[in-house]
């Protein structure tokens, strides 16, 4: 029920915003407005203040909604209205209508990020796990344990890195731009600041997915090899494992953290066959050895090993937080670097370079509404401001029943000093109105692959 509501609200929210924009844009230039309609189908809400004032609904389908303005190409207008219809109005009128609907979403992804900076959340400590063997950050130099305290593209201008999530989000942008990251990095104290290179540029990225992020290597926060629960019967519990014992040695191997316990557990098998290993762990201040035979769990690919016990306590967590003025600069600078993102994303997508695995729909959204919810308010804000971006940016693409196709229309006109023939508008709209049911129709499939575990 909760993921439901939260779907509801999102798109409500959405929706509201991106029509009021074209409403309050109408408005402005003094065109009538007949219906402002949230939702399509039979109307289950309806309000209009003066039989001559504009009709509020709600529908019955709340997949997106419309506004409906006074327009001679749709119906006879009285003669005295003439000069409040939409097709009379300049060009740049027009435009600005248009444009005003996606306008809205990106600005109210700027006050959602903003919402979201100032009221705090929070994420662990850039402190960093031990990245996998050959990738990008450990041939930089990284080990478990260093702390990341500040990011260059260059190696002059530096930033400071508030968390491990604003330090993935960097790589991230970095990774797509195909530029170097450098990084200045100390021990978990503070102390010993050296400064290093990811080689971000050649690994020639077009996508970002869970392969990508671990050949980069900065996928998880530092946490010690202590054991946590240990279910009984499994194989942690038969070796006489404890909650609270330090593991030191694996097969004579030191282990840094509890990422490296993680993946000698996972790599313990052979054949098929679970391979025992030799434990060395500090408990009460003595040093044991014991030998752990994982199970293997076959709905891995390929088979991993699996000791039954939650290993490692949770990671460090900061407050980050910003105050007025920097929460709204960060949400100004996170809505650009979405919105480009986005954008690279699906151009990546049109030329085959990515895939389209990527392109999500109602129930991935709605899942992730729901698990936002739960979380808390920042949270909730900044899905929210990313939908909106998303929003605002699918709707600007030059495609025909997007607001981006009738802005296509009017630079059509303004070069060419007439508008697009009726008979070219309806081939358009027909190819437009297949290109997105195609779209929803792949974004589906995405959502339903991804419930049933096959993406």
């Amino acid at each position: 029920m909760t993921t439901v509501l939260a779907f509801l609200l999102t798109l409500g929210i959405l929706i509201v915003i991106h029509e009021w924009g074209h409403y309050r844009a109408a408005r402005a230039c003094g065109v009538k407005v007949l219906r402002f309609s949230v939702g399509f189908g039979h109307v289950l809400w309806r309000r209009q203040r003066t039989p001559d004032g504009t009709e509020f609904v709600v529908s019955a389908l709340p997949l997106g909604g419309y506004v409906r303005m006074l327009d001679e190409r749709e119906g006879p207008v009285a003669p005295h209205e003439r000069d409040l219809a939409f097709n009379r109005k300049p060009l740049a009128q027009r435009a600005f209508i248009v444009a005003a609907g996606p306008a809205a979403n990106l600005v109210l992804a700027v006050v959602l990020y903003a919402g979201a900076h100032w009221i705090g959340v929070d994420e662990p400590k850039a402190v960093l796990a031990t990245p996998p063997a050959g990738s990008v950050a450990e041939r930089a130099g990284l080990r478990a344990g260093d702390w990341v305290v500040e990011w260059s593209p260059d190696g002059e201008a530096w930033s400071p890195v508030r968390s491990l999530t604003d330090l993935r989000w960097q790589v991230t942008q970095a990774t797509l731009s195909g530029r170097d990251l450098q990084l200045r990095v100390t021990d978990r104290d503070g102390r010993g600041m050296r400064v290093l290179r990811l080689d971000l540029a050649g690994l020639g990225a077009r996508e970002v997915d869970a392969t990508l992020m671990r050949r980069i290597g900065l996928g998880t926060a530092f946490s010690e090899a202590t054991m946590g629960e240990v279910r009984p019967g499994g194989p942690a519990a038969r070796a006489g494992l404890q909650p609270g014992d330090r593991v030191l040695r694996v097969d004579g191997v030191a282990i840094a953290d509890a990422a490296a316990l993680r993946e000698r557990i996972v790599a313990a098998v052979r054949d098929g066959q679970p391979v025992p290993m030799t434990w060395e762990v500090e408990r009460a201040g003595r040093v044991i050895e014991l030998t752990v035979t994982p199970r293997v769990a076959t709905d891995a690919n390929p088979p991993a090993g699996r000791i039954d016990a939650y290993i490692g306590p949770p990671p460090q967590m900061v407050k980050v937080r910003y105050g007025p003025l920097d929460g709204i600069a960060e949400g100004v600078t996170r809505t650009w670097e979405v919105s480009t993102l986005t954008l690279k994303m699906l151009g990546s997508m049109l030329i085959g370079e990515a895939s389209l695995k990527n392109l999500s729909g109602p129930l991935t959204i709605a899942d992730y509404a729901g698990q936002s919810v739960t979380q808390g308010l920042a949270y909730y804000l900044g899905f929210l401001a990313l939908v909106s971006v998303s929003l605002g940016v699918l709707n600007l693409l030059p495609l025909p029943m997007l607001d981006g196709g009738h802005l296509m229309y009017y630079f059509y006109e303004g070069v060419t000093g007439r508008p697009v023939s009726e008979a070219w508008l309806e081939r358009l709209q027909r190819a437009g109105a297949l290109i997105l049911l195609l779209m929803m129709a792949l974004a589906l499939s995405n959502d339903v692959a991804r419930l049933l575990g096959l993406h």
